[in-house]
């Protein structure tokens, strides 16, 4: 660990040790605020630490890259990793605790039990990674097991991920009230993420027509467009022309129930898209609100 690493923050590896604290924290009357991520913190995620601080008295920031959530062929051995400069981060963002488990910690040898919200995960993200949502769900259940929290937040960049996740909550009555935070953007509007990263310097150029494209279905809708396929196809054209490799989906779908439309209707339709940029795969979406 870091010496620059603030002395405040606890940070737990153990799953019977962060459960003992979980336990502790609330016998004292104390209200658990959790933000579980995969590591490598930007400013996207600190945001939301920043707000669990505001909704609870402890905040737990959950560091682990998920196994379960990543199909074969993906990132996973890969994805970058930066512990002790997440321990700062988040310690300066407001955390009062990290639990940061390995793999043997949350999947030991034996594991057979998952967790799996049905329909909704095969479509979008679900139909790209078929795999996924099921990992997600899994580990953000068991997550919220150890961690006990009152108050769970997730950012609005990962849409169909937090409407996955409030489906969970309700469907399994869980006792976690779900905040899900506005999408935090580099100053050219491309969504933060972990996976910028990933991004060569002309890739980080095109990227940019993500959230340009967004806009621009934005403004269309606005003026009065109710073509699903007009709009997606001007979107497309002007990602492509950007530099993108691939573009995997671009959908309208209703906020509520996350159902694809061929028409779009007020009072608000969300535009999700997942885009290549070299081997870099991005996500962003918009909520537009219209009458």
């Amino acid at each position: 660990m870091r010496k620059d690493v603030p002395l405040s923050i606890q940070t737990i590896f153990s799953v019977r040790e962060i459960q003992a604290e979980a336990d502790r924290l609330r016998s004292a009357g104390k209200r658990i605020g959790v933000v579980p991520t995969m590591g490598y913190l930007h400013e996207g995620h600190l945001s939301l630490i920043r707000r669990a601080k505001e909704l609870a008295d402890v905040v737990i920031t959950t560091i682990f890259v998920n196994p379960t959530q990543f199909s074969v062929g993906e990132d996973f051995e890969s994805y970058p990793r930066d512990l002790d400069a997440d321990n700062l981060r988040a310690g300066e963002a407001g955390a009062d605790v990290v639990f940061c488990p390995d793999r043997r910690e949350m999947y030991p040898e034996g594991y057979l039990t998952y967790v799996e919200v049905e329909t909704v995960t095969s479509i979008l993200e679900g139909a790209f990674r078929p795999t996924h949502f099921r990992g997600v769900t899994t580990v953000v259940a068991k997550l919220f097991g150890l961690t006990k929290p009152h108050v769970a937040v997730f950012g609005q960049k990962d849409a169909q991920q937090a409407f996955v996740v409030r489906k969970m909550v309700s469907d399994l009555n869980m006792d976690v009230e779900i905040h899900v935070e506005p999408t935090v953007r580099e100053p050219d509007g491309l969504a933060m993420s972990s996976r910028n990263v990933y991004l060569n310097r002309a890739e980080r150029t095109a990227a940019a027509s993500l959230y340009a494209a967004l806009i621009f279905a934005e403004k269309q809708i606005q003026d009065g467009e109710r073509s699903v396929e007009k709009l997606s196809g001007e979107m497309k054209k002007m990602i492509s022309d950007a530099g993108a490799t691939a573009i995997d989906y671009i959908a309208c779908v209703e906020p509520d129930t996350f159902t694809p439309v061929e028409a779009i209707h007020p009072p608000r339709i969300l535009i999700l898209l997942a885009v290549r940029f070299g081997a870099t795969r991005l996500i962003d979406n918009i909520s537009v609100t219209f009458s």
